[in-house]
């Protein structure tokens, strides 16, 4: 693995109307092939067995607001979020094989 120390959070520094400002960067990791009955509270039961999870975000159909079988779940430490892509991907989920990789960059 390359990168940071395995428990090291990844910090970015910019500029912000003339100051430096120090955020954290999290790892986005995209989770597809979801069940269409997963909850938020369980995909983030499944992420925190490998670390700490930031955010989990379960993508749902705008007309209807039913799931679409697939989300985002962001993860502070670069370690643990590709300890969770490289342990969770492939692996069945109420009958489903889920896929989990770090997520593209969103198209504009």
């Amino acid at each position: 693995m390359s990168g940071p120390d395995a428990r090291t959070p990844v910090y970015v520094v910019r500029e912000l109307d003339g100051a430096r400002v120090q955020t954290r960067k999290v790892m986005n990791i995209y989770v597809g092939n979801l069940p269409y009955t997963i909850t938020k509270d369980e995909l983030m039961d499944l992420f925190v067995g490998f670390g700490e999870v930031s955010s989990v975000n379960l993508i749902t159909d705008k007309a209807t607001g039913e799931l679409r079988g697939f989300g985002f779940v962001e993860m502070p430490t670069q370690s643990e979020a590709e300890a969770a892509i490289k342990g969770l991907n492939g692996t069945a989920i109420a009958g489903r094989v889920i896929q989990v990789n770090i997520a593209r960059d969103r198209r504009r």
